[in-house]
C-alpha cells in the first residue's frame, strides 16, 4: 500500500509554517479521535489518527522535515526505531494533552517510548505505584531574641504530628494479622479502562495504589499505621539568622501512612526587636547621644556593642548626625566567613533645663561668636547670599 504524502495527509502546502502544521494536526486529531466517531467507523478513525500523528511527528521537527522534503518517505525511515513509524516514535504528548485535556492521560504518557507494553493503540505503564506515600511536611514559626539571632541558640519546640504506630509498627494491620492482596486490581495497584482508541491506566480506588488491603485493621491507629502525638524537638539556630529565615530539618515532619517515609520540618524565624540596635543585613546600627562640650572639644564616649561596651573617640567639632563605623562589630555572615560592621550615629543632646550660671555662660558664648557657631551655619549663610544676589 502506497503511503500518503505527509502534507496531503494534513491538508497542507509544502511551505506551511509550524503554526499551520500544529493547527491542522489539532483540528484533524479532534475530528478523527475514535471516541468522536460512530462505532462502525472506529477502525478507520484509528488508522487515520495514526496517519496524521506520523505526519505531524515528521513535519513539526525541522531536521526530519528537511530530510522528508528532499528524499520523501525514504528520508525519514531511519528516524523511526523499527524502520517505520510506531507510537513509540511519537514525542509530542503535550499536543495531544492540549486537545484531549478532559482525560487523565498522565499514566498513558508514561507508556509512550519507555519500553512498556504498547500494542494496537493500547497505552499504559502496567506498573503499580512505586514506594509508599511520604508523610507531609510541617511548618513551625519560632520567635527568638536579637541576641539569639546574632550568636545562635538551641531551642526545644513541641510539635504535634503523626508518628508511626508502635502497636502495629506502621503496617496498619492488627498484630498477628497481615494485609491481603487487593482483589480489584490483582495486587498491581492500577486498573485499566478503555476509552475508544486508548486504554487508560489509573490508580486503584480500592487499595489506593498499594496493591494490598487491610481486612483486620490495628485498633490503635485504625489501619493508618500512625497515631497523633506531640514530640519535643531540639532545634539549632545558627548564628546570623534573621526574620524570614527558614530552617529545614530533614525527617522531622509527619510519618507516612503504613510505613511511608517522614516528611521534613520547616522552621520559620521571627526576631524580636532590640531596644538599642537595628539590623541592616549583617550591619548593626545604633544612635548614641553626646553632650555639647564633647562635640566641640572632642573626647571619649562609651558605646554599646553586641559583645559589651567599648570606648570610642569623638574628634573635636563633631556634628550631630555624624556616623562612625566600627569594623567587624556586626553580625556573622550566615553562609560565609566574616562579620558586618556596627554603625554609630551620634546625636548632640541639647540641654533643656539650664540653671542661671549655665544660661549666663551660653549667652556670653553666643555674643562672642557673633551668631556664627560652626561650619554648617557658614555653609548655609553662603548659600543664602548666592540665592538672593
Amino acid at each position: 500500500m502506497t503511503k500518503r504524502d505527509y502534507y496531503e495527509a494534513l491538508g497542507l502546502s509544502k511551505n506551511a509554517s509550524s503554526d499551520e502544521i500544529k493547527k491542522a494536526y489539532r483540528n484533524l486529531a479532534l475530528k478523527y479521535h475514535p471516541d468522536r466517531v460512530p462505532a462502525e467507523k472506529k477502525k478507520e478513525a484509528e488508522e487515520r489518527f495514526k496517519e496524521i500523528s506520523e505526519a505531524y511527528e515528521v513535519l513539526i521537527d525541522d531536521e526530519k522535515k528537511a530530510n522528508y522534503d528532499q528524499y520523501g518517505h525514504s528520508g525519514v525511515e531511519g528516524a523511526f526505531k523499527q524502520g517505520g513509524f510506531t507510537w513509540q516514535d511519537f514525542h509530542h504528548f503535550d499536543d495531544i494533552k492540549d486537545i484531549f485535556g478532559e482525560f487523565d492521560l498522565s499514566d498513558l504518557f508514561r507508556g509512550f517510548g519507555l519500553g512498556d507494553n504498547i500494542s494496537g493503540g493500547s497505552f499504559g505503564s502496567g506498573r503499580r505505584r512505586s514506594g509508599l506515600r511520604r508523610g507531609n511536611d510541617l511548618e513551625y514559626q519560632i520567635e527568638i531574641t536579637f541576641d539569639e539571632a546574632v550568636f545562635g541558640a538551641e531551642k526545644t519546640i513541641s510539635i504535634p504530628r503523626h508518628e508511626t504506630c508502635d502497636e502495629c509498627g506502621g503496617s496498619g494491620a492488627r498484630p498477628g494479622s497481615k494485609s491481603q492482596r487487593c482483589q480489584a486490581c490483582g495486587g498491581r495497584g492500577q486498573v485499566a479502562s478503555s476509552s475508544g482508541f486508548f486504554n487508560i491506566v489509573r490508580t486503584c480506588d480500592r487499595c489506593g495504589g498499594e496493591g494490598s488491603v487491610i481486612n483486620t485493621p490495628c485498633q490503635r491507629c485504625n489501619g493508618t499505621g500512625r497515631v497523633r502525638t506531640k514530640r519535643n524537638i531540639k532545634v539549632k539556630i545558627p548564628a546570623g539568622v534573621d526574620s524570614g529565615s527558614r530552617l529545614r530539618i530533614h525527617g522531622e515532619g509527619e510519618a507516612g501512612e503504613r510505613g511511608g517515609g517522614r516528611g521534613d520540618l520547616y522552621i520559620f524565624i521571627r526576631v524580636r526587636p532590640h531596644d538599642i540596635f537595628e539590623r541592616h543585613d549583617t550591619d548593626i546600627f545604633c544612635e548614641v547621644p553626646i553632650d555639647f562640650a564633647t562635640a566641640v572639644f572632642g573626647g571619649e564616649i562609651e558605646v554599646p556593642t553586641i559583645e559589651g561596651r567599648i570606648k570610642m573617640k569623638i574628634p573635636p567639632g563633631t556634628q550631630s548626625g555624624r556616623i562612625f563605623r566600627l569594623k567587624a562589630k556586626g553580625i556573622a555572615h550566615l553562609h560565609d566567613r566574616g562579620r558586618g560592621d556596627q554603625l554609630v550615629r551620634v546625636q548632640i543632646d541639647v540641654p533643656t533645663d539650664l540653671n542661671q550660671e549655665q544660661r549666663r555662660l551660653l549667652k556670653e558664648f553666643a555674643g562672642a561668636s557673633g551668631g556664627y557657631s560652626g561650619p554648617l551655619s557658614k555653609s548655609f549663610l553662603d548659600k543664602m547670599k548666592k540665592l538672593f544676589v
